[in-house]
């Protein structure tokens, strides 16, 4: 296939690209339970879980971050932590990566988005996720942080290749990304039309404007799920923003809309086994801001986004990410495969 041969013509030269995350960012708290170590609370007679191990990830767009790096990419963050330890541990985790932390903006008017993730261990050995514990905002972001994250994007604009745009959360206005930060990235991304502007939003993909709008077919704006409906959907979206649309479809791979192109539809990479699809929309979009720095075009960025996730998936109960060594044995075999 000549789209893997040009994939893996640059694959060597992603160290040169620098990108920047921007928008919401989280802690993933994931915390180990073994049940021989249960005690029973004396203050309450409930059961008191021990957790005999805590391992933390930067979440949301450090996890597209730690993909990034692990890619071999440069990574500039831009977003909000609070005031609070969970915000120190986010930092450190991101700086144990190896990302630039210096635009993050630490603020006491929010908390630090965190999803704990109980682990409760197995007769087999093996962990089972409990119920998550969210911590997040509620409030509305002050125009003030808003100022502050624009300012910040434009420093982080100048030092990078392109930007994704993380929009992690469906309640409006109250973390990074608000109605206000959507018309500042839209005024951006026409005055850096060098730069490639890539959104991800899980409740208000049609709100962008101006940049390349990802999201997945149940993230469609108005879609059903049957194909004429999402084809019909996507191509709304992509008249009223004006740049690109690319909608996932898990297995089935994805659909890629252009000004002026027919859709393309971009395979899925087969994976077999137990899987864990935590994180693998933003393995997506790692691997695809990746392609479209280094060259490649949208249908082959996406395709190397795909690669990216279907090994990142296959990582259970953790924050998979994968290297360009693993990404190019992947893309030889399906080549073989294809041969």
């Amino acid at each position: 296939m000549q789209q893997v041969e040009n994939i893996l013509k640059v694959l060597d030269d992603a160290s040169s690209r620098t990108i920047t995350v921007f928008g919401d960012y989280c802690l993933d708290k994931y915390l180990y339970i073994d049940p021989a170590r249960d005690e029973d609370s004396v203050e309450t007679g409930l059961t008191a879980h021990q957790v005999d191990k805590k391992i933390l990830y930067p979440g949301a767009g450090g996890t597209i971050a730690n993909n990034l790096r692990a890619l071999g990419a440069s990574v500039h963050c831009v977003g909000l932590t609070g005031d609070d330890g969970e915000g120190y541990d986010l930092i450190k985790c991101l700086e144990k990566i190896g990302a630039d932390t210096e635009l993050m903006i630490r603020s006491e008017s929010v908390v630090t988005n965190t999803y704990t993730k109980p682990m409760r261990k197995t007769g087999e050995g093996t962990y089972l996720e409990m119920n998550r514990l969210d911590i997040r905002n509620f409030n509305e972001t002050s125009r003030e942080l808003e100022d502050r994250l624009l300012a910040n994007l434009e420093k982080a604009l100048e030092r990078s290749q392109g930007v994704i745009i993380i929009d992690q959360f469906v309640q409006r206005n109250c973390s990074a990304i608000t109605d206000r930060m959507r018309e500042g990235l839209a005024g951006l991304a026409t005055c850096y039309s060098d730069q490639f502007f890539f959104a991800d939003s899980r409740g208000f993909a049609g709100l962008f404007r101006n940049v390349i709008i990802k999201c997945n077919q149940f993230e469609l704006p108005g879609a059903g799920q049957d194909e004429n409906s999402i084809l019909d959907r996507a191509r709304q979206l992509l008249a009223a923003n004006g740049r690109a649309v690319v909608v996932t479809l898990g297995a089935k791979g994805a659909l890629v809309f252009e000004p002026d192109k027919a859709a393309a539809c971009v395979p899925a990479f087969p994976v077999e086994g137990l899987l864990d699809i935590v994180g693998a929309g933003d393995a997506t979009n790692a691997g695809t801001m990746l392609g479209l720095t280094l060259g490649l075009t949208l249908p082959e960025s996406v395709l190397l986004g795909g690669c990216v996730s279907s090994i990142t998936i296959q990582q259970i109960g953790v924050t998979g990410t994968a290297t360009i060594e693993q990404v190019k044995r992947r893309f030889e075999e399906a080549f073989d495969e294809v041969q």
